[in-house]
């Protein structure tokens, strides 16, 4: 393992950017990187040293379907000034509340891409490690998002904050191991999270360098971040690469695919390129290869880890939680109407439901279940709502708080590490307040983002306040294991007889069992699967 170090007035240098780039010259007070691969040059934002776009993999071009392999050595240093490529993917739909946090990059199957945001280097310091997995299911996103900027979450805690791009979608989970008796596509069901115990072991190897511990690291993820946060804590390679988890809105990945779902579509996507063979797949154009998903019955939507019996042996939360992450310290959650975000954009029309509307409207989250006594009990645990609000209440409490609940309830049972739970109750007073508490809402105040979070939260002293509630207990949890502050009242463990469960607002609270009329009267629900 090379330790960092920080170089002060380098020479301009013309050597190649980490993340595909063109030169940049560099500049006095240059803060320099040494990693296990080479040299990286980075800047500099409020005493806080950034590396953006480095390079932890080498490119999966041409090998499609594989592991990733470790990038060539470089000797000169090489700019780390700017985010890296993302993964290929669909073009998702504008969503109004994430204007703020908007930035799109150049797509690649040259993606494994990690940033950096530290106050040491190579200084001895042991601060904690935050990684963040981003959302957009298993399907989309990146790292690279402005909400995700670690300046402000490094500085209030001292600890090192790194986000990562990965693969996703066909290029990260397409099972092809049942169409090809190759044994280099064997994984192919999830070298997408292959790639992130790639970046955890990049940053095992350079913790040191980055001023951090690489005893103490914590991965934290919202939607397809928390659900890629539960995989983790099943999969086989990434045992002892953390040491804390944090699940956001994203308690969905308690299963992955068995192998013969997954072979299925794997079939469906190969039929609908009209190529004739797993090879033929692999090495089509990038994007004739989405264009294949896209045409699939699944239209290239349908994506999870695979239960392939190599890297993820069983499913991470069922029918219990994995003994591999049994002493890993769990801090799990959602917003408390998560779905007027998703709900809301599908059609504007959910704000507005009569009671008449309501039982057509919730029959796709019910799983058959009959929706008259569901409607009547929700009326009655909630008489001040009107067929909207039962309505997202429903729906959220179907494709995440049931989920989340389960989670906590398995981690607990299992014992070996403690579990907390919190709810995010704030509403935001975006767009007339309509939203209240949206999927996403809670990124702002995790990062300490406020700031670049103005289309999701609004402005004003509530959203610091619920920034400095939240942030604070993100880092305490990461330096102890304990999500407890001095700003917060006692925060108890959850356990299924008490559901003592941190209620973030303005005022914050402990609540015992918050969401238990909801929590009876949808235990029948099939699980949903969020993003």
């Amino acid at each position: 393992m090379l330790i960092g170090s920080l170089a002060l007035g380098l020479a301009a240098c013309a050597a190649p950017t980490a993340n595909g780039g063109g030169p940049r010259p560099a500049v006095d007070s240059t803060p320099l990187l040494s990693t296990s691969y080479g040299p990286v040059r980075g800047q500099r934002e409020d005493g806080v040293a950034i590396f953006k776009g480095v390079r932890y993999a080498a490119s999966t071009e041409g090998y499609r379907f594989q592991p990733a392999r470790a990038p060539q050595p470089w000797s000169a240093p090489v700019d780390a000034l700017d985010y890296g490529n993302d993964c290929p993917q669909a073009d998702g739909g504008d969503v109004p509340l994430f204007t703020s946090w908007a930035n799109d990059r150049p797509r690649s199957e040259d993606c494994l891409f990690l940033n950096v945001w530290t106050r040491g280097l190579g200084d001895g310091g042991k601060r904690p490690i935050m990684v963040w997995l981003h959302g957009g299911g298993y399907l989309a996103g990146s790292g690279s998002s402005h909400g995700y900027d670690g300046v402000r979450l490094a500085n209030r805690g001292d600890v090192v904050v790194v986000t990562i791009n990965h693969r996703l979608n066909g290029f990260g989970h397409l099972y092809v191991a049942g169409l090809s008796g190759d044994a280099k596509y064997a994984d192919s069901g999830n070298v997408g999270m292959l790639d992130i115990v790639r970046a955890l072991e990049w940053v095992r190897d350079n913790a040191a360098a980055i001023g951090g511990d690489a005893g103490n690291v914590t991965i934290f993820g919202e939607s397809g971040g928390a659900a890629k946060v539960s995989t983790l804590m099943g999969l086989t390679p990434a045992k002892g690469l953390f040491h804390r988890a944090i699940a956001q809105s994203g308690s969905m990945s308690l299963a992955g695919f068995e192998p013969p779902l997954a072979t299925g579509i794997a079939k469906d996507i190969l039929a609908a390129s009209g190529q004739p063979t797993v090879e033929a797949l692999a090495a089509m154009p990038m994007e004739d290869f989405i264009a294949a998903m896209r045409k699939s019955r699944t239209r290239g939507g349908l994506f999870q880890p695979v239960v392939d019996g190599r890297s993820l042996p069983r499913h991470a939360f069922t029918p219990d939680a994995s003994p591999l992450s049994r002493n890993i310290p769990l801090l799990v959650g959602t917003n408390r109407t998560e779905m007027r975000l998703q709900a809301g954009l599908a059609d504007p029309h959910n704000f507005d439901l009569s009671w008449e509307e309501l039982p057509a409207r919730l029959k796709p989250f019910l799983g058959g279940v009959d929706a008259a006594p569901i409607i009547a009990g929700m009326r009655q645990a909630f008489p001040a709502s009107d067929a909207s609000d039962i309505f997202f209440h429903v729906a959220t409490h179907r494709n995440y708080r049931k989920t989340a609940i389960t989670q906590a309830e398995r981690k607990s049972q299992a014992g070996g590490a403690p579990v907390w739970m919190y709810r995010l109750d704030w509403a935001t007073p975006v767009d007339g307040g309509k939203w209240q508490s949206p999927h996403a809402l809670d990124i702002a105040f995790v990062f300490d983002n406020v700031a670049k979070s103005l289309s999701m939260t609004g402005s004003g002293p509530e959203q610091q306040k619920l920034a400095d509630l939240m942030s604070d207990a993100w880092i305490a949890f990461a330096r102890t294991g304990n999500p407890q502050t001095r700003a917060l009242p006692q925060w108890p463990t959850y356990d299924p007889a008490r559901r003592a469960t941190m209620i973030f607002d303005v005022t914050p609270r402990i609540v015992d069992d918050p969401d238990g009329a909801e929590r009876e009267l949808l235990a029948t629900l099939p699980e949903g699967r969020g993003r």
